[in-house]
């Protein structure tokens, strides 16, 4: 009973996929993860005068967001190995 409700919902939907969940991930996990990393930032290192120290985290968190941009970007890595190849090429 529940096989066949399941079948019925992924053939009128026309296949099942993770376009809502990738969707969800990026509007709300992404920001709410930025405003969390932002704010623990100010108050570890901003609070103490140690604004190296802060520099430095906000490094990490900047690689850290240029993996996710490349993870979520369609093509994105065929791209950028393109770009640096044509950096060698005569």
């Amino acid at each position: 009973m529940m096989a066949t409700a399941l079948i019925t919902l992924a053939q009128d939907q026309k296949g099942l996929g993770t376009g809502g969940v990738r969707e969800w991930i990026l509007n709300s996990i992404v920001p709410l993860a930025l405003l969390a990393v932002a704010v623990l930032l100010l108050w570890l290192g901003g609070g103490k005068g140690d604004n190296a120290g802060v520099m430095r985290r906000l490094a990490g968190v900047v690689v850290a967001l240029a993996i996710i941009g490349l993870a979520v970007t369609t093509n994105a890595g065929k791209d950028i190995g393109e770009w640096i190849a044509s950096l060698f090429r005569a």
